[in-house]
Formats: C-alpha cells, structure tokens, sequence
C-alpha cells in the first residue's frame, strides 16, 4: 500500500532483521515495550534473563563464540545494570549492540522517568554511543552503530532509541532508503607487500621465533592460514582468548594456551628472538611488551593501528585484517626455505613435560579433592566438539593449564577485564549458538555466585549446560594472596553453600560431591540428564600457579615502594 507507514519500533526490527539478528537478550521494561511488541511480529527470539547484567554478558558471549551481532536491550535501569557485559564485551572484543529505551525525548533533561544520561555512561564502555532523536534516522544510525561493531578491533556499541521516536511514525518509503545495513561488509584490510616481505625476511633470519596468537586472530574461525604459515615456516606458535584452538594444542608446532603463570613453556620467552605478535594488545598481562627481551625483534599485527607500537617499540607493524595478514605472510613464507630450530622446539616441549608431570603428582585420588583431581578426571570425558567456557577463580586456573583446545572457538576464557560471574551467561549463549554440541562450564564458587539465578534462564529455554563447580569456601586468588602479603584473609571467606540444591529448586539437575570416589558417577550423570546440570564438588583450598604470580608481583611492588 502506498504510503504506509511504520513506527521507529517498527524500523529497529527490520533493521536489526536485514542484518540477520535472530536473538535479543533482554528483560521487559516500560522503556522498551514498543519495540518489543514490535519484534515480536518479526519472529525475534527472545532469551529473557534474570538480570540485565547476565543479559549483557550473553551479548559479549554471543558475539565472540559466532562472530555475529550479539545484541542486549534494556530500560533505562536496566541499561546501568548492563554495564559490566559491555565493558567485558570491550575487552574480549565482542562485536555488540547494546539497545536501549529512555523516557520520551521530549521529557529529558526535565527529570524525567528512571533519567540518566545513557549516552555518557555508554561511552567509557563502548566503541560509540548515540541517541536517536528521529524515527526516520534508525535504518542509518543502525548501520552506523555496527560498521563500528565491525571496524578495526571489534567491540560493542549502544544507541538510546527513547518511548516517542519508538512510536513515531513515518512512511514505508523512508525506511526503503536505508533498509540494507550489510554495508558493513567491506572486505578485508591488507598489508603492503614489501612490509609482508621486510616481516618474513625477519622471521626467516631468526634463530629462536616464536608466534603468539591473540583474540584478533580468531575473529576467522578457519584456523587454515595459521596453520598454514606455522607449517610452512617451521615456527612454535601458542595462542590465547579467541585464537585458542585456531591451531590444535596437539599439533606438533603448537606449545599451548600463551599465559606465563599457567604454561611453563613461556618461562623461555624471553629467550625469543623474535615474536610475530598476532592481534594481541601489549597490555598488563604480558608485562606492556617486556616480557620479550629488550634486543628482541618484534613483528606486530592488529587491526587498530593505535596499538601499534604501543607500550614497547618494534621493528615491523602491520595493520589490518589479521586473518588476512596471516594469509599474507603465509604465501611470502613459501618464497623461503625455513629450517626447524629443533633445540629451541624441545627446551619449551620438555617445560610443558614436566609441567605434565607435577600436575599429575596433584591429581591424587584423595578427600577432600584438589582442583587438578577433578579437572583430569574431568578431561578423560571431553571431545574436541566439546566447548569450555571458564568463570574465574583459582579452580578454573587448574583447569586452563589441563585442558586443550584442538577446535575452532571452543574455548572461552574472561577478557583482562576479568569480570567475575560471566561464565554461566557466556555458557547459555553457547548453547544457543550450537545446540548439538556438549557446552561445559567450570567455575569458582565465587564467581559464580553472581549469576547462579540464571540456572533459572537455562531451565526455562531449555539450555542443558553441565557446570561443574569448584567449593573451596572462599574467594580463593584474593584469600591466598591476603595470607601471602599480609599474613591473614579479610572478608574473603564464604559459607559451603549448597548450590547444588538451588539448581533443584530452579528446575535443574544438582549433585552434591563431598569425596574423590563420588565425581565420577555424578559426572556421568550430569552429562545423561538432559537438563541443565550443576555438580556442587568440595574441594581442597589449594593455591594456582596464577594465585602464586599474583602474590610475586605483590610482592616486587611493595620492595619498589620502599
């Protein structure tokens, strides 16, 4: 019918549809009604939680396990709730969209209902934030919003759409405008070729290399091209957050997950020559760059060129799509002949040897358990097909130095933002996106005491995640580095709950494990229920090899001090 016309809800549906958006986290609000109802007749799924903080972090979950828009709507309250998923999203580099209602436009700035300035509270959090003040403006601001999702580093966005631009209406024809936002596609941002060649002429020379995969990398879940120049130039490569995976930690060039308290192989990297680093940032957790040695050459990678060179000088920055560069790289290697440093391969593959070897003098079959008993008899049970999702927490450390990473985005560790309690959210949103598969989730009892609710989310959309939970009793990492520093913990205790029994009574499957000989049978029996099941394990309160790093670096910065 000629025009017709559409509400602004009406334009954030079909929007949001064209770009293939199928999920909305959220929970109902005044402020986001319209839309709602509105999404509703577009056939939207909506994955209602408990929390609009759990909401957020299936966002920032969904996106990084899919590569698609995760998408979180909230009210006003519930945006300032939302914050925490969108600052984790910011780290993890989660391609988001956070959206969410206000008050009518023309009511703000007079005090109106639940007012805040969304805009500035989404800005420190985000990539960019916007208000809509016109219906007409949705389809392009829209597309605005996720190009930036999508440009460079990814990360998420936020528009405030308020209660009268949802309801204004306007003729069909202005949406038509602007109706396709896949323009975001715009193919993939290459090197030059003679820094793609300075880069491999420095690899080729070096006589201890060493590649290090970070998140960026994994933005393609096609693990080809890496290990396509892994194989080509004969260089060891260990990954970390979304590149885990992206080459096997069983295949022969590959020494693991890259952390420096959790691999022993990384005590040798500053023995490195070389390092091609791929979309990592040099930030806090590999000391701003100068775990490398100071003669090291550096190889830097990453899609931002503000990172480039940014906190340690290198010798060669490329910048652009880092699968893309890899591919680059890949096809220079092959101009080259490369020789394998044997020597430099077996000092790191003898560290993770033994590494292997004290893990398994802990892994005793003893009551009350410790965390590596549970975590190898856990691994006895796991496919490659399987997904990891980890909360925080000493436990889950354990975990990480144990279990592999042989697949694609299979593997899903917190960001250096380190927001506890994201685990159970990022494990249903998991699920979502891959119902055939088994998603398991390990958590601290800390950790997941923040969002434990949303067992009740899982249970009413059918979510059958195992999560096996690690009681200790305590804030482990910040009870143990308490009795390291000062000799006593203070308010890092917590109560033997019985988790177990609140996943009951949530609707879920629970089982409580007091002994070594019990963990087996339960875990068995979590895997065959068919719900969503939680294994409640009391466990030793044993310090982790983070937990232990930590307290070092307490320590060398209270001698500065004085």
């Amino acid at each position: 019918m000629a025009n017709r016309k559409l509400t602004g809800s009406h334009l954030i549906s079909h929007a949001l549809k064209a770009e293939g958006v199928k999920n909305i986290f959220t929970i109902a609000g005044d402020h986001t009604l319209p839309v709602m109802d509105a999404m509703a007749d577009d056939g939207f799924n909506f994955v209602d939680t408990r929390h609009e903080q759990a909401a957020s972090f299936m966002a920032d979950g969904y996106g990084r396990i899919t590569g698609k828009l995760g998408v979180v709507m909230t009210t006003t309250p519930g945006m300032a709730n939302a914050i925490p998923g969108l600052a984790n999203g910011l780290h993890s580099e989660s391609p988001m969209l956070s959206l969410a209602g206000s008050a009518e436009f023309s009511e703000l700035g007079k005090g109106a209902n639940q007012e805040i300035d969304q805009i500035a509270l989404a800005s420190a959090v985000t990539k960019g934030a916007w208000m809509v003040t016109d219906a007409r403006r949705i389809p392009d601001m829209i597309a605005m919003a996720i190009r930036t999702a999508y440009s460079g580093r990814r990360g998420p966005v936020h528009l405030t759409v308020p209660l009268d631009v949802q309801e204004q209406k306007v003729f069909e024809e202005d949406f038509k405008v602007c109706t396709d936002t896949h323009n975001k596609h715009v193919g993939s941002v290459v090197a030059g070729a003679e820094e793609i060649r300075q880069a491999v002429d420095v690899l080729n020379n070096a006589r201890r290399p060493l590649i290090i995969a970070g998140p960026s990398a994994g933005y393609s879940p096609d693990g080809s091209t890496l290990k396509y120049l892994v194989e080509t130039t004969k260089i060891p490569v260990m990954t970390s957050d979304q590149s885990r995976g992206l080459i096997p930690d069983d295949h022969p060039y590959c020494l693991g997950y890259f952390d420096s308290a959790l691999n022993w192989a990384t005590k040798l990297v500053g023995d490195a020559d070389v390092v091609l680093i791929l979309g990592r940032k040099f930030d806090n957790s590999i000391g701003y760059g100068n775990i490398f040695n100071e003669d090291c050459k550096i190889i830097q990678v990453d899609p931002d060129q503000r990172e480039i060179g940014r906190n340690r000088s290198i010798d060669v920055g490329l910048v652009g799509d880092v699968s893309a560069i890899i591919g680059q790289l890949a096809d220079e290697s092959t101009r080259h002949i490369w020789v394998e440093k044997k020597d430099w391969i077996a000092d790191m593959t003898s560290l993770k040897q033994s590494q292997s070897e004290w893990y398994a003098n802990l892994a005793r079959p003893e009551t009350p358990m410790h965390a590596t008993y549970v975590h190898s008899v856990l691994n006895r049970f796991l496919t490659p097909e399987d997904i990891l999702v980890w909360d925080g927490g000493d436990f889950g450390h354990f975990g990480r130095m144990l279990h592999k990473a042989n697949e694609p985005l299979s593997w899903f560790y917190f960001a250096q933002f380190g927001t506890l309690g994201n685990g159970l959210p990022t494990a249903l949103a998991a699920k979502i996106a891959h119902p055939n598969r088994r998603v398991i989730l390990i958590s601290g009892d800390g950790g997941f005491g923040f969002t434990a609710m949303e067992f009740d989310t899982a249970v009413r959309h059918n979510l059958p995640i195992v999560c096996i939970l690690g009681n200790d009793a305590c804030w482990g990492i910040d009870y143990h580095i308490q009795v390291g520093i000062y000799g006593r913990p203070v308010a890092t205790n917590l109560l033997p709950t019985r988790y177990d029994k609140v996943v009951e009574g949530l609707g879920g499957y629970g089982q409580f494990v007091q002994t070594h000989d019990e963990f087996e049978p339960a875990l068995k029996r979590a895997f065959s229920s068919g719900r969503p099941a939680l294994i409640n394990a009391v466990i030793q309160n044993g310090i982790s090899p983070r937990a232990e790093a930590a307290i070092v670096k307490w320590k060398n910065r209270r001698a500065k001090i004085r």
